[in-house]
């Protein structure tokens, strides 16, 4: 107590070393602070009445400075009585305002103190086998669904169906009574790819579907044959439904130049760009954009699983992945964020801005581009997209306003014909612009290939049988060695999730890596392997 002593008769044994004697309250006034910035109130000199307003505060704070203390209680009673000598009144008053001031500015306000936010966890050995990864948001919602207690409560094949039970009602673990989703898996498949459907269908339906019996719809431009229809239907106990795509869902719009159509073809096959010398893959690619949702089969279903072809499901799924989505109130899930190559659609970042631009009233209020944007490059989208080769949504979202008009938007301005627009970057963009972030899932633990690009969760050998790949496994893979394009400085997973996911290792650059034959990504902390 005696250093205390020696210190405050130094700092107050004269008026002259009274930082407050001047008998001014704004000395007094709170520290400013951005964090407490957005919970000010509005200035007093907005009002009309501010000058009468300032001057009466000033003079009550006057005569509350001039007035005596209390005899009741006071403060100095609880300082030593040789420092009571040295210390006034008005200096015990300011030592307590600015004890409470230094509270202000450390507490965080009321308004904050029931806010949740979302953080991706990201432990050293995995604590449960549910594998969640989320991208760094705050939750707008007073109660926002828990992905993780809802896996918690329903995994274990809980919502499976049995033969003599085939429409299983339950009850959520939020109280909700839970019906089983409208929902289907969808394909577009030809009658030439029936091998390379069979092997796709074979393992969904092993590993998961056989469990929760969705129906299958398959699409094509032409009539499924018998052979298809047969062998298609050996493999599955749930309802399949053969459709063909309508004839103007897969031809040339009539407001397409045909001679400049061709051209696009010429050129973007004589510079390597994949399928882009094919006019019906440019079909495809305009269906998966904007019509598949729009079929009449699809009327009577709410959630979609797109599956492809010659893919492999690696993993035992052990809940309803649809019931998940649903209850969880996703409206988009993905396994792959990769780069696409640039050269197949220069048009498409310059055409979304202008639709942004022209209807700004259908951005979502809390879509989040940042993470499609590479400042680096004057802001423009990095090629960044959800591989929709996998992917599971809301078809009602696809039906919104706001989807179709992006779409139509793009498709009349030709870009599917003149370059090579394709449905994963578009849906991306769609998500991004009218989803909030915390309702796009990544599901980390199904294990999934298509092609060269190959996806396995890790610590799941119990249940996958693929070897664990890292995180940024497929970064960019489809972008051939001959594409100009700049990648950005972070791989595209790793950008969505943010947080952690960014941190490098210290002492490490990417171009240090890249001048000793590195690709410039391998200085993260955290790779995706540990759970």
């Amino acid at each position: 107590m005696g250093i205390l002593a020696t210190a405050a008769r130094k700092v107050f044994r004269s008026k002259d070393r009274d930082p407050f004697y001047e008998k001014s309250p704004k000395l007094l006034a709170t520290p400013s602070h951005p964090i407490l910035a957005k919970f000010e109130l509005p200035s007093i000199t907005s009002s009309c009445s501010s000058s009468s307003s300032s001057s009466s505060s000033l003079s009550s704070s006057s005569n509350f400075w001039n007035s005596p203390t209390p005899s009741i209680w006071s403060p100095r009673r609880y300082i030593p009585a040789r420092v009571r000598k040295n210390v006034s009144r008005r200096q015990v008053a300011v030592l307590t305002c600015a004890f409470f001031a230094l509270l202000v500015w450390i507490v965080p306000p009321p308004q904050s103190w029931g806010r949740q936010v979302v953080h991706i966890n990201v432990p050293h050995h995995l604590a449960s086998p549910y594998q969640v990864l989320r991208p760094i948001a705050e939750a707008a919602r007073k109660h926002p669904p828990d992905p993780q207690r809802w896996l918690e409560h329903n995994s274990n094949n809980k919502h499976a169906i049995s033969s003599s039970n085939r429409f299983v009602n339950a009850v959520s673990p939020h109280g909700l009574a839970s019906k089983r989703p409208r929902a289907a898996l969808i394909s577009l498949v030809r009658n030439s790819e029936l091998e390379g459907i069979v092997q796709s269908m074979t393992q969904l339906e092993y590993h998961w579907n056989r469990k929760y019996q969705y129906p299958w719809v398959f699409f094509n431009d032409e009539p499924f044959n018998d052979e298809f229809k047969a062998a298609t239907r050996n493999l599955t106990s749930s309802k399949i439904y053969y459709e063909v795509v309508p004839k103007d869902h897969w031809s040339l719009p009539d407001w397409i130049d045909e001679g400049r159509f061709m051209n696009s073809l010429e050129y973007l096959g004589a510079i390597g760009v994949g399928k882009g010398w094919m006019i019906s893959y440019r079909h495809m690619c305009r269906w998966n954009s904007g019509f598949f949702y729009r079929h009449p089969r699809l009327k009577d279903f709410d959630w979609y699983w797109r599956v492809e072809p010659d893919v492999h499901f690696f993993c035992d799924i052990d809940y309803d992945v649809f019931r998940f989505m649903r209850d969880n109130n996703m409206k988009y899930g993905f396994n792959m964020n990769i780069l696409d190559d640039a050269r197949s659609f220069p048009s498409l970042w310059s055409r979304t801005r202008s639709f942004i631009n022209a209807h700004p009233e259908l951005i979502h209020p809390e879509a989040d581009l940042d993470w499609l944007l590479d400042a680096r490059n004057n802001g423009d989208y990095n090629n960044c997209q959800f591989f929709s080769n996998f992917e599971v949504g809301d078809l009602n979202f696809f039906r919104g306003k706001a989807n179709e008009k992006y779409f139509d938007w793009l498709d009349r301005g030709g870009g599917f014909y003149y370059e090579r627009f394709g449905d994963a970057p578009i849906h991306t963009l769609s998500v991004a612009m009218f989803v909030p972030k915390n309702e796009i899932w990544f599901f980390r633990d199904i294990g999934y290939q298509h092609d060269i690009n190959r996806h396995c969760p890790p610590q799941s050998a119990h249940r996958c049988a693929c070897e664990p790949t890292p995180i940024d496994e497929n970064f960019y893979r489809l972008v051939p060695l001959e594409s100009p394009q700049k990648k950005p400085d972070d791989t595209c997973i790793r950008q969505f999730l943010g947080g952690g996911w960014l941190e490098k290792k210290g002492g490490w650059s990417q171009d240090g890596e890249r001048m000793f034959g590195g690709d410039g990504y391998h200085g993260y902390e955290l790779t995706g392997l540990d759970g």
